[in-house]
């Protein structure tokens, strides 16, 4: 057994990551699956929505002056001469003393600029039916107990959407209300970019697939549900055969994928059993070997050909730093998110020290409990059922010797 001789910072390792990061590709795909997906583009409208004025509430379209003066004393009489209905516009010009019926969302006649309310109309006059009087000269009356403003009832055209107006700058991540809205202007496909293919390659001889009964002296394997869930709300699309042996070949072979992204979980350490470092040094690149922080000191990643290699620590905690800080990171990238951290964060006051020696970074879970927080653990790599009781955690830096009682904190919180 051998140590690490030394071990870069988080930011060095950060930096060298960055470095390599670029959005992958755009692809087309039809806007019904475009959901959480990032726009490789900006999108401008090159129409008006809606494409003309029409009512906004049920009533009688009219030239407003028609009902001037109108009260429940000083009834006005009106008299109608059709229907206008959303998609069945009334296509004849409406003169000063007359209305159309109207429904909300349809064309405003010519020559109407206010809708009034059905339920300021006196209609117990109307003689004729919405069917008998659609499109006829046919008049019925009705008489108007109110007076409205021009404009008022009307949605304008392009109230919503303006011709020309740049709706989605490129970078947005697209949320259902905007396919709703790219629908409105007629758009059925986007660009976006491509999501990254990411392989989960899973070591260990003692591991029992998950979904098994721990037996003997196997345990079963909780990094890979773990990963692949992290991996996909990243935005990744998961690649997962079967676990890998602790054998040269196996490993060796699972690093060959058309994948953009491999990620092993298990032997990234110095030991004499630990053999994805040497693998990936020999036939690629392993650009960064141990990095001061705890847990996931154990952590390396390079290149083998086109794809980034992340070499992640088999104790779960340390497993899942690890991919938060690196391969989450370079994931979002990839796939046009942020790189920052999918967590948000609150501000909090610390009920008990968390201590920390200088020149390493700490993850140190933690929990709320009446406002305050508690800190859980900060070492423990292989105690997973730690962050299912924390709520968040925090980030004692590198340069920090913990945070005393009453100190403020941030906490990212997990959920």
């Amino acid at each position: 057994m051998r140590g690490f001789a030394r071990r870069q910072s988080v930011e060095r390792a950060i930096a060298w990551l960055d470095a390599q990061l670029q959005p992958l590709d755009p692809e087309p795909v039809p806007l019904r699956m475009a959901a959480r997906r990032v726009l490789a583009e900006s999108i401008t409208s090159n129409v008006d929505v809606p494409g003309f004025d029409r009512a906004t509430m049920d009533g009688y379209a009219l030239a407003a002056e028609s009902t001037e003066g109108a009260t429940s004393y000083n009834r006005l009489p009106l008299t109608v001469i059709g229907d206008s209905l959303p998609g069945r516009p009334f296509t004849h010009h409406v003169g000063a003393g007359q209305a159309v019926r109207i429904m909300t969302g349809a064309p405003m006649p010519q020559g109407c600029d206010a809708v009034l309310p059905a339920e300021w109309v006196d209609s117990t006059e109307a003689t004729s039916t919405l069917e008998a009087s659609r499109y006829r000269a046919r008049a019925s009356r009705v008489v108007a107990v109110a007076a409205v403003s021009p404009g008022k009832h009307v949605g304008r055209r392009g109230e919503d959407v303006t011709q020309g107006t740049t709706l989605f700058p490129h970078g947005r991540l697209l949320r259902p209300q905007d396919l709703g809205v790219l629908s409105s202007i007629g758009v059925d496909q986007v660009q976006v970019y491509r999501r990254p293919r990411v392989r989960l390659v899973v070591t260990g001889n003692e591991l029992l697939p998950a979904g098994s009964r721990p037996h003997g002296h196997c345990i079963v394997d909780a990094n890979g549900p773990m990963l692949a869930a992290l991996v996909e709300r990243d935005g990744g699309l998961v690649d997962f055969p079967s676990l890998v042996l602790d054998e040269h070949n196996a490993i060796l072979d699972s690093l060959y994928t058309d994948a953009d992204v491999v990620i092993v979980s298990g032997g990234s350490s110095v030991g004499v059993e630990d053999l994805a470092p040497t693998l990936l040094a020999t036939h690629g690149e392993l650009a960064v070997h141990g990095i001061a922080m705890r847990p996931s000191s154990p952590t390396g990643f390079g290149r083998l050909e086109h794809r980034l290699v992340f070499l992640l620590p088999g104790n779960p905690v340390s497993c899942l730093c690890a991919y938060d800080f690196f391969s989450g990171r370079a994931i979002r990238a990839l796939g046009g998110l942020s790189k920052a951290w999918p967590y948000h964060s609150i501000i909090a006051k610390l009920a008990r020290k968390i201590s920390s020696p200088i020149g390493r970074l700490d993850y140190a879970r933690v929990r709320l409990v009446d406002g305050a927080v508690e800190p859980i653990a900060v070492g423990g790599a292989s105690i997973l059922s730690s962050t299912t009781r924390a709520d968040g955690f925090v980030i004692v830096p590198a340069d920090s010797e913990g945070f005393a009682p009453g100190s403020e904190v941030e906490v990212w919180l997990y959920a």
